[in-house]
């Protein structure tokens, strides 16, 4: 698994703002000392009762060490910190995190199918056979290999669960990145943020199926601010498409091409009869 952009843009920001806070206080610590060391040295002048080693100034120098960590930080904050956090940040870290959850889903299913797929083979045989002899081999084939050939209700409620998932979060990760690449959504989202006086990391965005559309909520806060994607706002996100449309593009991709009920069960499993 790749690891969260969330995760990393989280860590950069606390480290934007840490490595100004750390390296500002390592010279204010250099001034509060040098002071400090000043006011001993007036002291001692005045009355004449005390000698320092004559080296503890050097202690107190601010190096260019420090001069260069500070400026760097400055610079670093001034120009990456967000203190309202990253709306597109925050989608494409969830994104990605469907997309994994996709492929975990898509591996289930690919095992499974690979073990049901000898339902093919049957079928084949069995819609070939077209004279009582041939009829008469599908059925000494099936009694030899039954038990093989039988079908467990584990292997569908996997082969099911599996298929489930693939959709869900696929349908997550393209909701995700069409509102992330969207700088109008996107704009919309983190001003709500901003007015709300929250982080993106403190906001809830999630996609809901049943409202088309992604939403966000705030904490502590009933309302949500809301991202359509059946075209029903400003932002043009309308990626509703229809089971003929879905259909049609997977019959292209190459995940089904390659898979058995393209190629055919004995192209796939031992690459005969390939045409």
């Amino acid at each position: 698994m790749m690891a969260s952009l969330l995760v990393i843009g989280s860590v950069a920001q606390a480290s934007n703002l840490d490595t100004l806070i750390q390296t500002s206080g390592d010279i204010v610590n250099q001034i509060d000392r040098g002071v400090i060391l000043s006011g001993a040295a007036m002291e001692y002048a005045v009355h004449g009762d005390a000698l320092s080693s004559g080296n503890l100034s050097s202690t107190a120098h601010i190096s260019t060490q420090h001069l260069e960590a500070y400026n760097t930080a400055l610079e670093e904050f001034a120009n990456n910190y967000q203190p309202y956090g990253s709306v597109k940040s925050v989608l494409e870290a969830q994104a990605e995190q469907s997309l994994d959850l996709m492929d975990q889903a898509l591996e289930v299913f690919t095992q499974v199918t690979v073990e049901l797929i000898t339902v093919q083979d049957v079928n084949t045989r069995a819609s070939e056979a077209s004279t009582p002899n041939e009829e008469a081999e599908v059925q000494e084939f099936v009694v030899q290999n039954q038990e093989m050939l039988t079908i467990s209700e584990e292997q569908i409620t996997t082969f099911n669960e599996s298929l489930d998932d693939v959709e869900t979060y696929a349908n997550q990760a393209s909701a995700y990145l069409s509102v992330a690449n969207s700088e109008d959504a996107v704009g919309y989202l983190q001003q709500s943020v901003e007015d709300s006086n929250n982080t993106a990391n403190d906001v809830n965005i999630f996609y809901d199926a049943n409202s088309q559309a992604v939403m966000m909520g705030y904490p502590m806060q009933r309302n949500l601010t809301v991202i359509s994607l059946m075209g029903g706002d400003n932002y043009g996100l309308d990626l509703y498409v229809s089971e003929a449309d879905v259909l049609l593009a997977g019959s292209e991709t190459e995940f089904y091409l390659t898979g058995p009920t393209a190629l055919g069960y004995n192209c796939f499993m031992y690459e005969t009869d390939c045409e």
